[in-house]
């Protein structure tokens, strides 16, 4: 019998004790640090009052208990019955317009409104004041979000704020998650990249006709020097003339495209930005042509137990994968070397074809022919320099072709030249 209320005794000790921990972390969540300052003040004013029969300090100390009720006050009621954030367009190339929307409703019988409505959007705060909402009201606005540079921009949650006018307490209610606005690098539409391209019987079919794939496309008659293997016979003897089949080339192109993170191949950041810009263009218009494509960026140049020359790969999967993960590229101070990264991502990734090395204006011919050598034989090398603004140029050296762009639009006419000679 003792047991069994020892352990009732035990059960209700740790349920108000949670009661009470639930209180307390209520509390600390509502009073702030002047509320804090004040409450102590009264309870030091009444015990020092009371204690010295001051009467001029209990009255002092009963002045801000008042106080401290009265602020109280302001935390009653809840504002609203439901907040809602959208983001009508959560994938933002730079430099668009973008604008979150927010949107309270009152279903209920009172009337709410006249509180503060915040939201974090990036490093600032929005705020604006919720109006009274009769029942069966609703209040829609938008904001914008800045989209100035490439990135990720968390925006929100929404949260409603009560509080006095003098701060003593302040009571925050969540009324949605934190939802975020991938602002993508600027990429432009180039033509399709038809170098690098492998023939391949388990590739995609093309509109190139020849004497022997799996790709069947027709029947025509046979002239001298086709493969009598060929040769169709049942269609022959009902035609008189012998008749071979006609096949779709298939062909495959694997792709890598590799970003230099090295912080010392860039002069300045708009270098870096336009470098992303010309990668994600190429990679977005291989995935389009529904390429194999392989986008390594360079990793960490050794220390700390990483390998030197480490590489990581992006997904590739959609156009708005790739560019969602390239909202977070930055440069590294420590980022490995460019030929490491080659030789490090050739290792990784077999049957590439073309090769794009895209990097800054710091990044001389050497490491860029040094990365090029990396790569097995028979994968056709470009390198891309990134220099804003300035003279378009292209040279072939060593069997390695190098662009130098000013404007992500040399990049298309470079590409679409290059198309045209092959």
């Amino acid at each position: 019998m003792l047991a069994v209320v020892i352990g009732r005794a035990v059960g209700i000790g740790a349920a108000a004790g949670a009661v009470v921990a639930e209180w307390a972390g209520t509390v600390r969540g509502v009073v702030t640090s002047i509320g804090w300052a004040v409450i102590v003040a009264a309870i030091a004013a009444l015990v020092a009052g009371y204690a010295w029969g001051w009467l001029e300090v209990i009255v002092l100390g009963w002045g801000f208990g008042v106080l401290v009720a009265a602020a109280s006050v302001w935390l009653i009621g809840r504002g609203a019955s439901t907040i809602e954030l959208v983001l009508p367009m959560p994938r933002v190339v730079v430099g668009e317009a973008a604008e979150a929307r927010l949107i309270a409703a009152n279903p209920g019988r009172r009337r709410f409104g006249g509180v503060q409505l915040e939201v974090p959007v990036g490093g600032r705060v929005v705020e604006r004041v919720l109006p009274g909402l009769p029942r069966g009201g609703a209040f829609d606005e938008q904001f914008p979000i800045p989209t100035e540079r490439r990135g990720v921009v968390p925006v929100g949650p929404a949260r409603t704020v009560r509080a006095d006018p003098i701060g003593l307490m302040r009571r925050e209610i969540v009324w949605s998650q934190v939802v975020d606005l991938h602002v993508h690098p600027r990429t432009v539409p180039i033509t399709a990249l038809s170098t690098g391209f492998i023939r391949d019987l388990e590739g995609a079919p093309t509109r190139d006709l020849t004497a022997s794939d799996i790709a069947f496309h027709a029947l025509r008659e046979y002239v001298p020097g086709d493969d009598r293997r060929h040769i169709h016979w049942r269609s022959s003897a009902k035609t008189g003339t012998f008749m071979v089949r006609q096949f779709e080339e298939t062909r495959r192109s694997r792709l890598m495209i590799v970003l230099d993170l090295d912080a010392a191949a860039y002069t300045d950041a708009a270098e870096f930005e336009l470098a992303v810009s010309a990668a994600a263009s190429v990679g977005a218009r291989a995935i389009r042509d529904a390429r194999t494509v392989s986008f390594v960026v360079s990793g960490p140049a050794g220390g700390n137990g990483a390998a030197r020359g480490s590489t990581r790969e992006l997904p590739t999967v959609s156009r708005d994968r790739l560019l969602d993960a390239l909202c977070v590229v930055e440069t590294e101070e420590r980022a490995a070397m460019l030929p490491d990264v080659a030789h490090a991502a050739a290792e990784a990734l077999t049957g590439i074809s073309l090769a794009f090395l895209v990097t800054g204006t710091a990044r001389g011919i050497a490491p860029l022919r040094s990365a090029a050598t990396r790569f097995p034989v028979g994968v056709e090398a470009v390198a891309v320099q990134c220099a804003p603004e300035g003279e378009p140029s292209v040279r072939s050296i060593a069997g390695l072709t190098v662009f130098r762009i000013g404007y992500l639009e040399d990049l298309r006419a470079m590409l679409a030249r290059s198309a045209s000679v092959a």
